[in-house]
């Protein structure tokens, strides 16, 4: 018997909800890199996630003979929506085994709902905000996730093209080899930047203080430079400061670079980690009993990849080589702590703000992930 289950919105229920790609779906991939499954209750939880201030949701399973097949959410973003003057429903948190009655009664229910809602499109896989994971991958399904993007496998997207969606927007991924040395011109540039614009690297050793300084600003930073992104929500102070609390004291302070006016002013940032994947799947997401243990060897002990999680510019000082005196100050860390090569992560394909930075240096694109939009 095949039916669809709508998920209420508790934890205990949600955690069947994030199991199911980890335990079911994907145990024997060794491309999938599970997020944390404590990370991921918590966004999907209203109770948790301050995004549930302009956002709803909803939740479904696909169940056959009582074995979970399939899950899927429904959001709408009212400040995505207001913004763009769209009435857009979202899908996201999208996985399904190889079968399209599974499929089309996923994508049904969350069609229904979002009609119900008076939406008229219908576009995925997408979050809450950009800070959730997005983009059904299209390319490079025999390459090692990260931590912060979505892995499928390639049936996917042949399920989405049969149900008649289109494509909105895709994302590219680059590997990026980390150089021995800061290339000269990178050299040349950072130094003309710094001199003409009066701006400097700030560097911090104390958490606490990096918080009390920076904190906030970092956030308000991000919403100014990706402001006019794809889809971008801008983060609320509520949404701020559950960042704050929950990434900031976590990031290797050798791995974020601040970029600083004379008076202080935060103007540049870039932030890296080092690669959690092999570490998630080992724990397979799980903090307990284990899986701290595996996550902190990922942050103390050697790695080969960082991941590159965000770089943000402050829109007035785009294209103006800025982003020089970030990678300066990070490829000497990188180089210290012998990371072979670095995981761009996603980045919209006509976003040439951010694809030029990496002209100074050797790259392969790996990855492509895509946003399919169909009208409901």
């Amino acid at each position: 018997m095949f039916e669809i289950k709508e998920i209420p919105p508790v934890r205990k229920a949600l955690k069947k909800f994030v199991h199911f790609p980890i335990d079911c779906l994907y145990h024997d991939s060794p491309y999938y890199v599970p997020a944390l499954v404590t990370d991921e209750i918590d966004t999907l939880d209203p109770k948790k996630n301050p995004a549930f201030d302009f956002c709803e949701s909803i939740y479904f399973m696909a169940y056959r003979d009582g074995k979970p097949v399939g899950r899927i959410a429904g959001i709408i973003n009212r400040v995505v929506n207001e913004r763009a003057g769209k009435q857009e429903g979202r899908f996201g948190y999208i996985d399904f085994v190889d079968d399209e009655e599974v499929v089309d009664g996923l994508i049904e229910a969350v069609a229904c709902w979002a009609r119900g809602k008076g939406m008229t499109t219908l576009t995925g896989p997408l979050g809450f905000t950009d800070m959730d994971r997005e983009g059904m991958l299209v390319e490079g399904f025999d390459e090692l996730s990260t931590q912060a993007t979505i892995y499928n496998y390639d049936y996917y997207q042949r399920h989405m093209q049969r149900l008649g969606f289109k494509k909105d927007v895709d994302w590219i991924e680059l590997k990026i080899t980390v150089p021995p040395t800061v290339p000269e011109k990178m050299q040349r540039v950072a130094q003309i930047v710094k001199t003409r614009y009066g701006l400097d690297n700030v560097k911090y050793t104390n958490r606490k203080k990096l918080v009390r300084d920076y904190g906030d600003a970092i956030f308000k930073l991000i919403n100014e430079a990706y402001d006019q992104l794809f889809g971008y929500s801008p983060l609320s102070q509520k949404q701020i400061d559950h960042y704050i609390k929950m990434y900031l004291p976590f990031l290797p302070l050798e791995d974020l670079s601040l970029i600083v006016e004379q008076d202080g002013t935060l103007v540049g940032v870039g932030i890296a980690i080092p690669s959690l994947s092999r570490a998630l799947i080992k724990s397979r997401g799980r903090l307990l009993p284990l899986g701290w243990l595996h996550l902190l060897r990922a942050f103390k002990g050697k790695n080969q990849i960082v991941d590159l999680m965000l770089v943000a510019i402050k829109p007035e000082y785009q294209n103006k080589g800025v982003n020089a005196l970030l990678f300066t100050d990070l490829i000497p860390y990188f180089n210290k702590f012998g990371y072979e090569w670095a995981e761009s992560n996603p980045e919209l394909e006509l976003n040439d703000k951010v694809l030029m930075q990496w002209n100074y240096f050797e790259t392969k694109q790996h990855r492509r992930r895509r946003a399919f939009t169909k009208a409901l």
